[in-house]
């Protein structure tokens, strides 16, 4: 701008002149400040060119000229306003004087040339009407009073820029401040902004970390929920094996009790057959006298297991071994006594046994004739080859009532109606899905399935695919979910049991209660059981002329598929499933009644079974394996049932039966063989058939 370039043009004149070129004292003090005003009050003091200065104005003639033509209108007004203060008397043109162009004083070495050199160029001024000493000191004042002048326009001056400056200065200071508060503003927001960061990042990992803290006490609280259910499962299965230990030795001590009357009752009857008078020349003394020394060791076992508390299996074993001496005992004192009698008979009877015997050769020769016209094997040792008479004809009464069930439901199972067809495939669901989701979880969820299935076939609705399935829907709806129902049952032995045996008990018993509330069901599932399994009745199909050799095969249990008979494992493992499940049947009861009723399908069933079979000729592999999953599910059972009756059995397969099997037996079919010979051995030495793997124990009811 202008302005600031002129005030910039003057400041620079001001530094470059003679006063400002003066140097000033910074440093201000109260004793110059003194020392200055103590001059300033001081009188004047002439300087040395004083005189000079007086001669030279006096020598000089008065020039008109205007006074002070080149001072300003101030300087003039004060100037002369000075002259009239020194000299009151004069007239106005006696005070007009001519003014210097410089009103500074010249130095002392080069004053008097200066002013020598200016005597051309301005005229002097005079006032004739003062003295000198009055006009220099009217000078000097009026020369003072300029200074005084310029000092007061320059301190303004001066002043006002001061002022100028502080404001800018004050600006340009509330200007910083203000950035200096915004700067501080925006770094309190950013640590704000950091802080918050911080503290945001800081919750997050605290979530974590009480995330990570509260997965840790969760899965520490189910591991140790899962360590209380096994402690408790622990302390169950413990009672349970307290309890089962109990009932041991209780079963133990009733079972020393029952031997020890059981051998009072034979050494009763060998002291009756030791008293007889009708058997001369025959000393029973030994077996009588080896009969109470019997007596003695039987009362001594029991004597030593009351004062123990409770008898052991080896007190058992020992009473079972003394009662087994004690029949062997009897049994030849009868058989002594029958030959003596035999032999008494003999002489009586002689000529009388001639002419039988002759008539016996005569009908045994025609006998062997018939036979052989009939072309078949005669029976070794007595043995038979085909099942008995009553047992075909259960059998093939079972079979015709099963034709009889599927016959009527023709209607159903073949009707090409879709409403007749969503009927049946409801039905099949509802009666076979239960039976697919029985297990041994609990005893709960058994009861669960047997309600189930009991409403279905008693006629109540029941909940299959999201909607209700009734057997009122249909006329043959009932007959049909029979024989689904019971081959369902059949085929779950079929496949489950033959691969995992503790399968049988759960199905076994379902089945059961199903059979004593519903026996047409149980007619079903044994007819089903005797086609897909002879074995079960037991009956050996024989080969009849006009019968193919697959028909024959499916007639013996194989499966047939494509002219290709599946291999003996697989025959076997399936025979075998079947087997089980049947034993299973034949000892359990459903649990979950009003009151004990009789089995539909009971043990007696069992020994029939092992009767018969042992009554036929055996089969390789097969006899073997049906008999050992037979006894090994169903043994236990029998052996509470029967006692000593059923370890007669047992003793007649091990030393009668099993080499009959092992005559026939070839190398490469060894392996059931095997397994027999160790569960008979095992079964006579411990004198006791254990629990089957897969029993249902009491407390498994109570889940």
């Amino acid at each position: 701008m202008p302005s600031e370039r002129f005030r910039m043009e003057t400041v620079e004149a001001l530094r470059r002149s003679r006063k400002g070129r003066l140097s000033y004292s910074r440093e201000w003090s109260p004793d110059a400040a003194q020392e200055i005003l103590d001059k300033y009050h001081s009188p004047p003091e002439l300087s040395p060119c004083s005189g000079w200065a007086l001669e030279k104005m006096l020598s000089c003639p008065p020039k008109p000229a205007p006074l002070f033509a080149s001072s300003s209108p101030v300087q003039e007004s004060v100037l002369i306003h000075g002259l009239s203060s020194f000299a009151p008397d004069a007239s106005p043109s006696s005070h007009l004087v001519s003014t210097p162009q410089s009103t500074e004083a010249p130095h002392e070495a080069q004053g008097y040339k200066d002013w020598r050199a200016s005597e051309s160029d301005h005229d002097a001024y005079t006032l004739p009407s003062l003295s000198k000493s009055t006009r220099v000191d009217g000078l000097i004042r009026l020369h003072e009073e300029i200074q005084k002048l310029k000092g007061k326009e320059e301190l303004k001056q001066r002043l006002e820029l001061q002022e100028q400056v502080v404001k800018a200065a004050s600006a340009e200071a509330s200007e910083l401040l203000k950035r200096f508060d915004e700067l501080k503003e925006l770094k309190r927001h950013q640590e704000c902004q950091h802080l918050r960061q911080e503290i945001e990042n800081s919750n997050k990992e605290a979530q974590g970390q009480q995330e990570k803290l509260k997965e840790e006490h969760r899965r520490r609280a189910k591991l140790m929920n899962r360590k209380l259910r096994e402690a408790e499962q622990q302390r169950q299965r413990q009672e349970e094996l307290d309890r089962l230990h109990r009932e041991e030795q209780q079963e133990h001590l009733r079972r020393l009790y029952s031997i020890q009357e059981e051998v009072l009752r034979i050494n009763q009857q060998i002291g009756l057959n030791y008293r007889h008078k009708d058997l001369p020349g025959i000393d029973l003394s030994l077996y009588s006298n080896r009969g109470n020394q019997i007596c003695g060791e039987v009362s001594g076992i029991v004597h030593a297991a009351n004062e123990r508390g409770f008898p052991t299996e080896a007190d058992v074993a020992s009473a079972d071994h003394v009662l087994l001496e004690m029949h062997q005992l009897i049994s030849k004192m009868q058989q002594e006594i029958a030959l003596t009698v035999k032999e008494k008979k003999r002489h009586e009877e002689e000529l009388v046994a001639e002419a039988a015997a002759a008539a016996a050769a005569q009908e045994r020769k025609e006998e062997l004739q018939k036979l052989e016209r009939a072309k078949l094997p005669a029976p070794k040792h007595g043995l038979q080859v085909k099942a008995e008479e009553t047992t075909m004809q259960w059998y093939q009464q079972l079979q015709k009532e099963s034709e009889q069930c599927v016959a009527s439901f023709s209607r159903l199972a073949n009707s090409k109606d879709s409403q007749d067809k969503k009927i049946k495939m409801d039905l099949q669901k509802a009666a076979t899905i239960p039976v697919s989701q029985i297990s041994t979880r609990a005893g709960s969820q058994l009861k669960q399935i047997f309600e189930k299935i009991h409403s279905l076939l008693s006629g109540k609705p029941v909940s299959c695919g999201g909607h209700n399935v009734s057997v009122t829907q249909h006329p043959e709806g009932l007959e049909f979910v029979y024989f689904k129902l019971a081959e369902k049952f059949v085929k779950q032995g079929e496949e489950e049991v033959a691969s995992h045996h503790e399968a049988a008990f759960p199905i076994a018993v379902v089945a059961s209660g199903i059979w004593e509330l519903h026996p047409r069901v149980g007619d079903l599932i044994l007819a089903h059981f005797h086609k897909k399994c002879p074995y079960a009745v037991p009956f050996y199909p024989a080969l009849k002329e006009g019968t193919s050799m697959e028909e024959y095969q499916r007639m013996l249990g194989y499966q047939v598929k494509d002219s290709k008979v599946e291999p003996q494992d697989n025959f076997l493992k399936r025979m075998s499933g079947m087997i089980r499940l049947y034993a299973a049947m034949l000892q359990l009861q459903w649990p979950y009644r009003d009151r004990q009723g009789a089995h539909p399908h009971g043990l007696n069933y069992a020994w029939h079974w092992l009767a018969q079979i042992l009554n036929m000729e055996p089969l390789a592999d097969v006899t073997a394996t049906l008999l050992f999953d037979f006894l090994e599910v169903c043994g236990n059972a029998l052996m509470k049932q029967y006692q000593v009756q059923f370890w007669k059995m047992v003793l007649l397969i091990k030393e009668e039966y099993f080499p009959r099997i092992e005559a026939i037996t070839n190398a490469g079919e060894m392996g059931s063989l095997v397994r027999l010979k160790q569960f008979l051995e095992e079964c006579l030495r411990r004198k006791e058939i254990s629990l089957p793997k897969g029993f249902l124990p009491p407390s498994f009811w109570r889940l």
